[in-house]
């Protein structure tokens, strides 16, 4: 009865979703209708005495009006905005208000990669999408929240993963790229791709209540991304948001700096930042600005005589996927796991000691009745030990490990059978999203 019952609640969620994807094309559809509109009525407009230079229409000087009679900026610097493009990569925590402030203050071309689709869990920080459009493709989203502030600029859509194979194709037509993406591998082939095309990146991050923001392969002796991480880190010491959460209004505040950082950059204002890093805490409300290693004479893509002169395997050469979604990590032999299925049955008919290695706000959300929560910084610094000495002492009761997603809990397993080598140690095979998806379809997520 149960699984009937999901099977049916599955049928009608999918039905639900491709009804709304259906709507939300049409909307979109709305949208571009009267964006064309309205620059029909612009062209009617043309012979308007009050343009300046015929460039900027009377909409043009009411709209930018307030960044209009800015001394350094002015008429030249909107005509610059105007005609500029800016790719943004990740129409995320970062990405939408950067995009929200480019079309905002006149960026004529605003191109959208994301190979997402829009969820519950983004709409708290990712503030371009809304419950309505939840199941559509953010790139589609986002256009068109962009186009009902700005029906005047131009949005491409590239609703796909950016690879080596497309991106090339896809940066070239841009004047300037940002890095709003949640992954290294994404990192190093934006990276290289815009050296070698010779686009200036500015790259921002923002994890739990920090943020960072620089930007790489600007005029002469900017360094690249290569020019300060040569080697990208080992995937167990990756966290993004996902895993490590975000507070929204630090992605908003580092994605509007990257926008900030497009305009100065395609305006010609101010002091770019570019040989130096930005660095925010939130907690504190404290900003640092640090100075960061020029360009590497021996850098591999960007230096006088480059040993990377084409885009390469980025998920090979990091080692982990260029997306933010569930990346397992395969540390642990077969036999070192147990899937959620097998572990029901083992809870039902076996004695045992589940460990839950989340952090305790994790552990709040939502738990495993049996299980004890030992975050995994106790794990692999042995304080465990104090705290679970008698029930370690048998050799002969099983040991399951988990976590939320089964990464961190084969870490905490390694670690635990390197000192109890006779043990029976084995960590929950996909963690509590696992269980949610076989087991008990009840059981929360986040």
């Amino acid at each position: 009865m149960f699984e009937s019952e999901a099977v049916e609640k599955g049928r009608l969620r999918q039905e639900i979703d491709e009804l709304t994807a259906e709507l939300n094309a049409k909307k979109q559809r709305l949208s571009e209708l009267v964006a064309t509109t309205n620059h029909v009525d612009d062209d009617n407009d043309a012979l308007s005495p009050n343009q300046i230079q015929g460039k900027l229409t009377n909409d043009d000087i009411s709209r930018y009006s307030r960044q209009l009679i800015l001394p350094d900026f002015g008429v030249r610097g909107q005509l610059k905005l105007k005609k500029s493009s800016v790719l943004i990569v990740g129409a995320g925590g970062l990405g939408c208000p950067a995009a929200q402030y480019l079309a905002g203050a006149g960026c004529g071309h605003v191109g959208l990669v994301d190979y997402d689709r829009v969820d519950k869990s983004n709409l708290h920080r990712q503030t371009l999408h809304t419950v309505g459009r939840v199941g559509m493709h953010k790139t589609e989203s986002a256009k068109i929240a962009l186009l009902e502030l700005n029906p005047h600029c131009l949005i491409s859509c590239h609703s796909r993963l950016l690879s080596r194979f497309t991106a090339m194709h896809i940066i070239r037509d841009y004047d300037v790229v940002l890095d709003c993406s949640d992954n290294v591998a994404t990192r190093y082939l934006l990276n290289d791709a815009c050296v070698m095309l010779r686009k200036p990146l500015v790259s921002g991050s923002a994890l739990k209540l920090d943020g960072q923001l620089t930007v790489y392969n600007y005029g002469a002796t900017g360094p690249c991304y290569r020019c300060i991480y040569p080697v990208p880190p080992p995937p167990e010491a990756v966290t993004n948001c996902g895993d490590g959460g975000v507070l929204g209004a630090v992605t908003g505040t580092i994605g509007s700096l990257q926008a900030l950082e497009a305009i100065k950059i395609i305006v010609g204002l101010g002091d770019v930042l570019a040989g130096r890093l930005l660095i925010f805490d939130g907690s504190t409300l404290q900003f640092r600005n640090i100075r960061v290693r020029s360009k590497r004479v021996n850098c591999h893509v960007c230096s006088a005589q480059p040993l990377i002169t084409e885009l390469i395997d980025y998920e090979q050469f990091c080692g982990m996927h260029a997306t933010d979604k569930d990346n397992p990590l395969q540390l642990l032999d077969p036999e070192q796991r147990i899937d959620a299925v097998d572990y029901n049955t083992l809870q039902q008919e076996q004695q045992h000691l589940l460990i839950d290695v989340r952090q305790p706000a994790e552990f709040e959300i939502c738990k495993l009745p049996p299980a004890v929560n030992v975050p995994l910084a106790q794990i692999l610094d042995d304080s465990y030990l104090k705290q679970l000495g008698p029930q370690l002492e048998s050799k002969e009761l099983p040991i399951v490990v988990l976590c939320r997603r089964g990464n961190d809990s084969q870490i905490a397993v390694q670690h635990m059978r390197n000192r109890f080598p006779e043990h029976s140690i084995r960590d929950l095979e996909g963690g509590l999203h696992a269980w949610s998806r076989l087991v008990d379809h009840s059981f929360p997520i986040y």
